[in-house]
């Protein structure tokens, strides 16, 4: 992978070759765009700053330097990225001590950020508004996502033979490739992601009759190109003719795994559903509403515990 000796190659071009080996091909075309951003922000930040030379002090200073720009999750997310190759050059033996070890992650205050998801009350405004005709469109899309909480490319990957209506099963295993003129079929997001998900009754037996006639191999939902804009453009005029928050069609996955959530369902369960790599994921997505829940639960060991004598 070195075409140069190893005391002079600099930390981009050692970033650049590890992403080209190691990524390109392996990870989503999204998934290596975030990669080679992290390489351009690289470039401008330690444009001279040498791979043997990377220390703790040098690689906290990289980071406080990006930090100072952007909030402190995308610093965490410059800092996995870099530091996937760094634990690699230790690997090979070209760094005798982990630089990232113990790094302090810092970054701008969050910015106020849009309503994520609605309460039970307002999606059953939103549902009540929906223009559920007898053929397919998008408001059957909205109302999937809603109560399935797929992602917006999952959703439209669906075809008539991803249903299993005699179990109330909907499987995952694709997605569709709406960013692309040409659309298409392609892998989904992760391995947690090829999932089944259970659907109740009665959207089971709607879809029954929305598909019977259409061919089991072929998108549902997909008519031409698509674009996500067309989606949250027509929720949000939904949203504003029954007075309730303004959500994006991820809100609305949102809004599913919160209302679980809140009506008790473990985070392990919400996580498989949502098809996350991990259950840290979900935690971190969720975490004010776990907390909401903690409190909850406490009140409820104190009265218990009061009682005992």
């Amino acid at each position: 992978m070195m075409k140069k000796g190893q005391s002079s190659i600099l930390l981009h071009e050692y970033f650049k070759q590890w992403i080209f080996l190691y990524k390109k091909g392996a990870v989503r075309d999204v998934t290596m765009r975030k990669y080679l951003m992290t390489l351009k922000h690289l470039q401008h930040l330690a444009p001279e700053t040498k791979l043997l030379a990377l220390d703790r002090k040098e690689y906290q200073k990289l980071l406080n330097d990006f930090a100072e720009t952007h909030e402190r999750q995308t610093t965490m997310d410059f800092h996995h990225q870099l530091k996937g190759a760094i634990l690699d050059a230790i690997d090979d033996g070209l760094l005798n001590r982990d630089p990232t070890r113990k790094v302090v992650i810092k970054g701008k205050e969050a910015s106020s950020k849009k309503t994520k998801y609605l309460n039970q009350c307002e999606l059953q405004k939103l549902i009540a508004r929906l223009e559920l005709n007898e053929e397919i469109n998008f408001d059957w899309l909205i109302m999937l996502i809603a109560k399935t909480g797929l992602r917006f490319s999952e959703s439209l990957a669906i075809t008539p033979e991803d249903f299993d209506f005699s179990n109330q099963v909907l499987y995952i295993s694709q997605t569709w490739n709406y960013k692309s003129p040409i659309g298409g079929f392609q892998p989904t997001k992760n391995k947690s992601s090829i999932r089944k998900i259970q659907m109740d009754w009665r959207t089971a037996m709607q879809f029954a009759t929305l598909i019977k006639n259409l061919p089991q191999n072929e998108p549902i939902f997909v008519r031409g190109r698509i674009f996500n804009s067309t989606i949250n453009d027509k929720l949000e005029s939904y949203c504003a003719d029954v007075s309730i928050p303004i959500i994006s069609v991820h809100g609305l996955r949102h809004t599913h795994a919160s209302l679980l959530l809140y009506a008790g369902v473990s985070i392990a369960s919400v996580a498989r559903r949502l098809g996350h790599a991990n259950i840290t994921t979900t935690q971190h997505t969720y975490l004010h509403i776990i907390q909401e829940l903690e409190n909850k639960d406490n009140n409820k060991i104190i009265n218990y515990l009061s009682g005992l004598y």
